[in-house]
């Protein structure tokens, strides 16, 4: 675990602390009480080694891995596959957002399970413009606007129907919600997220991941 990967530059295996981001992920949602297993979904050549590290973390909760696709799209669909028919509900999570809150993640689950569809988002702090070409259109009013995180909870029946129309009718999404929102069956609640819940997807997120790291193990300490 204290070694990254030779050859690679996927993200969620940069080291963070000596492990890879994937694992300090993972360790979140070992610790929230709602979740009962978790599917990760990674490239062939990368499911032995990820089942290595996490053999390592002693997980208090089952862990499967599952071969993922060539799109985020067909990776979740092949954790989906896999998922036993009574699951209830299915939490979809980036592996490289290792800064959730555990708590986030039991109030989103919980609204899911009162919506059937829920998902951690942000309201925008910045002024955001409407363009085309280059020019402004018009200013969007920042009240009607969120930036959607993970984890997006869905009733699993609803995921399946989704992902389902989806390939059907060949749209591709940029999030799960964008597949559900297309049923047109439920509203998809929003759950206040966190600043804090970053994507690490540029060498500067690493800075401010490993500042956070810092401040959370400095508060495990003090308590």
């Amino acid at each position: 675990m204290g070694r990254e990967r030779s050859g690679t530059s996927r993200k969620q295996f940069m080291l963070l602390d000596g492990a890879p981001i994937l694992v300090h992920t993972i360790r979140k949602f070992l610790r929230c009480p709602s979740v009962s297993e978790i599917v990760v979904a990674l490239r062939q050549e990368d499911l032995d080694w990820a089942r290595g590290l996490v053999h390592q973390e002693h997980p208090t909760k089952p862990v499967r891995f599952v071969e993922g696709g060539d799109s985020r799209q067909q990776s979740v669909e092949n954790a989906l596959a896999t998922l036993p028919p009574d699951t209830e509900l299915v939490a979809v999570h980036d592996a490289v957002r290792p800064f959730i809150d555990p708590e986030l993640v039991e109030k989103v689950i919980a609204e899911a399970a009162q919506s059937g569809a829920a998902i951690v988002g942000i309201v925008p702090v910045d002024t955001v413009k409407r363009v085309h070409k280059n020019r402004v259109r018009d200013t969007i009013p920042r009240e009607h606007l969120i930036l959607a995180q993970t984890p997006q909870v869905f009733r699993l029946d609803l995921l399946q129907r989704a992902f389902e129309s989806a390939r059907n009718d060949h749209f591709s999404g940029t999030d799960e919600a964008s597949l559900v929102e297309r049923l047109e069956v439920v509203e998809v609640s929003v759950v206040q997220g966190s600043d804090r819940n970053i994507k690490i997807t540029r060498p500067t997120d690493m800075e401010l991941a490993h500042l956070f790291l810092a401040e959370e193990t400095s508060r495990q300490t003090a308590s």
